[in-house]
Parts: C-alpha cells; structure tokens; sequence
C-alpha cells in the first residue's frame, strides 16, 4: 500500500485534536423533556459522529436499531414515543461500545432494571472514562507514529510509514477487544474457575491453592 506519510501525518493531527476537543455530554447536557424517535437519532448523530465521510453511512443510527434495543430490552423503552434522558444516555453508551464489543456483550455490561440514580451514576463514570481513554489514546498515536509525525523521538516499534501503522492499531484493535471480553467472561468466577483446567500457566499463587 501507497501512502504519503504528510498526508498521513496531518490526519493523525487533526484526529488529535479533535480527540483533545471531544467530550460526550455530561448528565445535565442531555435533554429530559421528551424527544421523538427523529430528534434522537438527529441528537446522537452529533454526539457520535466518529467516521470520516469516507467510511460513514447515511444512516448511522436509524429508528429500526433503536427499536430493536427496545425490544432486546438493550434499553428501556420508550415513554409514549418520547425518549428521555436516561433512554440518550443508555443510546450514548451503547452507541460507543458496540464498536469495540458486540452487542451481547454490550448488553451484558448495561444493566435496564435499575434506577435512574444508578444509571447516572453509570454514565457519568463511563463519560470520565472514555475521556480518559482519549487522552491516553492520543499519547500513545503520537509515541507510535513518532517517525511519521517527525518527532524527536522515533517510533518505539519502528513504524516509519503508514502501511505499518496501520497494521499495528488493526493488532491492536484486535487485542484490545479480546482482552475486554476475556475480562468479562471472568464475571462471577473464582480464581481456579476463572483459568479453567486447561490453562498453561496459571500464576504460582493459583498453583499453591
């Protein structure tokens, strides 16, 4: 694959600073007044509007996905058509980490049966976290892409084109992925339940017990 490595560099910056700008909405921010189903999707459209036009489809999030989240109770439904802070919220979260776990999963993780105080709890730490995330992200872009950014410090894995680059997030993407849902099959487990019998190398304290 044929890249330029300017090109590239100055994507890499305008995705930084558009990362360093990004911020979901805090609790207060979202509305509770009752929005229909296309003042949603117009809603959520803003907030998570993560694709470039290349990739993007016309319809990221449609009436259709919604209603389906509804009915595999994903979220809560709506209250006479109108959704509100809590549905955007559960649609917030949802929307962003079904792009790294599936939805099963996802739903695993989002909780429906539990009050509005909770659920706000949930989100305000998932915000922060993902906020966080960004942050952290960012850093470690520029570490990696250190030669294509032209930075005084080289690339710690030796990228120096984008090709490379790009295999490395795909591995990384990847891993990333595995390891959460891993961690999540852990849910409920004992230590010697949660390496199984067929682990190779349990840590020597596993071994002792």
């Amino acid at each position: 694959m044929a890249y330029d490595n300017r090109l590239v560099a100055a994507k890499l910056r305008r995705w930084e600073k558009y990362l360093n700008n990004y911020f979901l909405p805090s609790w207060d921010q979202i509305p509770d007044f009752g929005l229909y189903m296309e003042q949603v999707i117009v809603l959520l459209k803003q907030h998570l509007d993560y694709l470039p036009p290349e990739l993007k489809e016309d319809q990221f999030i449609t009436a259709a996905t919604i209603n389906n989240y509804v009915r595999t109770k994903i979220m809560p439904g709506p209250v006479k058509k109108k959704y509100y802070r809590i549905h955007i919220a559960y649609l917030l979260m949802i929307c962003t980490l079904k792009q790294g776990l599936s939805i099963a999963l996802v739903h695993q993780m989002l909780p429906t049966d539990i009050p509005e105080d909770q659920v706000r709890e949930i989100y305000e730490n998932f915000a922060h976290r993902h906020k966080a995330a960004a942050v952290l992200f960012v850093e470690q872009v520029r570490s990696i892409a250190g030669s294509i950014l032209e930075h005084e410090e080289p690339s710690p894995l030796g990228i120096e084109r984008a090709d490379e680059l790009i295999e490395t997030y795909a591995v990384l993407g990847s891993l990333s992925r595995l390891m959460a849902e891993k961690l999540m099959l852990l849910e409920n487990r004992s230590l010697e339940e949660g390496f199984g019998e067929n682990a190779e190398n349990p840590p020597e304290s596993a071994k002792k017990k």
